[in-house]
């Protein structure tokens, strides 16, 4: 038998069918996984760890894309030696440009070329689809759903609950990753995630409070997304200020680099905190970056021949619509010179365009994450009369 349909057969001895992943740590998967694993992990954890280690890094390097990428997560169920293993093995999206489990969509994409997305729309039931790969047409089956978005109509704005699974948007599940809240006119949308800054944030006292709350109930402000208003109605495209509170400017300054979260905190277990910062709960509160990493729009030119506002997708966006838009670090906030390198400044970080009917393309890199990405692009579904 080969090594390859070992560990298949491994990775369903232990009821890990469907789509795969790795369940958060506090789920009701996790804890059936932690299960089955007493029962079956003993004729596998007593290999050699070079034998161990040969092995992960065969099927890791072999499979680089999905649905053959389920292998390494199959490797990582096995049993805890296993998972370990495959964690040392498996290299960040920022140094692979490869998206294996799902804390990689908490991490920020590869800085040389960018991860290739594709949104699905569903009108009727108001859910939008992030897949991995470059679209329906060419991926087919083979995509990856990545994330899921459910627009929820608020008396003062719309809300999308964004979840890790396709179905289910529960704020109580584990699967729930985060939500992004629009005001009354669509101008102005707060991207929230359920999980904390990975900076240190030294709070006074004064602005701690002791509520002992679940983790899945927590929410902290990542982003804000501002839309100007178009109170002349002259023609032309959105433009749009993404403000990121977790990344410093110093992240895409000469030798920067941002921190990468390696695994999630409990998610739909109540923990009791002896103190819990004012900037978790549903309190909204902001990070404290003195200096955060601002995105703007990219201008587009205007195309005589075709009397049309222009930008360059390279192939990747094929019908003109107002959602469209690119995005790139500005260079200068409120008269301050950010210390941008001038590559930085015209590489694009996020672009994101229609295709078909209901079909978007999204293209991220460093140092934003796929779910960051996928939230401003939910921003741009949202209609703003206003702002057109």
């Amino acid at each position: 038998m080969s090594l390859k349909n070992i560990v298949k057969n491994k990775y369903k001895a232990i009821g890990r069918r469907g789509r795969s992943h790795i369940a958060p740590e506090g789920s009701s998967a996790s804890s059936s996984l932690s299960t089955n694993e007493g029962l079956n992990q003993s004729i596998w954890v007593d290999l050699p760890p070079e034998l161990l280690l040969d092995i992960i890094q065969r099927i890791e390097s072999e499979q680089s894309l999905w649905p053959g990428r389920r292998d390494v997560v199959a490797c990582a169920s096995v049993c805890k030696s296993w998972r370990e293993m495959t964690k040392e093995v498996v290299k960040v999206p920022e140094l692979s440009g490869l998206i294996t489990f799902p804390i990689s969509l908490r991490q920020p994409g590869p800085r040389d070329a960018p991860i290739q997305c594709f949104i699905k729309r569903e009108r009727a039931t108001g859910i939008y689809r992030l897949y991995l790969g470059l679209s329906p047409a060419l991926s087919g089956d083979k995509s990856k759903l990545l994330l899921s978005a459910k627009r929820v109509r608020r008396a003062t704005g719309a809300e999308f609950v964004v979840s890790l699974s396709g179905n289910d948007f529960s704020r109580s599940s584990s699967n729930y990753i985060g939500k992004l809240r629009s005001n009354f006119l669509g101008t102005k949308f707060t991207v929230y995630e359920n999980q904390p800054p990975l900076f240190n944030r030294k709070l006074p006292p004064t602005m701690q409070v002791s509520p002992w709350v679940s983790s899945s109930s927590s929410s902290y402000n990542i982003a804000s997304i501002l839309y100007e208003l178009n109170v002349l109605r002259t023609r032309g495209p959105r433009r749009m200020q993404c403000i990121m509170h977790s990344i410093p400017i110093s992240a895409i300054q000469e030798g920067g680099k941002i921190q990468s979260p390696m695994e999630f905190t409990n998610q739909g277990k109540k923990k009791k905190k002896p103190l819990m910062d004012f900037c978790s709960g549903n309190l909204g509160g902001e990070s404290v970056i003195k200096e955060p990493l601002v995105l703007k729009n990219k201008s587009p030119r205007w195309h005589e021949q075709l009397q049309c506002w222009c930008l360059n997708f390279k192939g990747r966006v094929t019908v003109a619509s107002v959602k469209n838009f690119q995005l790139v670090a500005a260079a200068a906030e409120a008269g301050k010179n950010m210390n941008i390198p001038e590559e930085e400044q015209d590489r694009v970080i996020l672009q994101f365009g229609k295709i078909g009917k209901d079909i978007f393309t999204m293209d991220y890199r460093y140092p934003i994450s796929a779910f960051q990405a996928f939230a401003i692009c939910l921003s741009s579904f949202d209609t703003k009369p206003v702002c057109e």
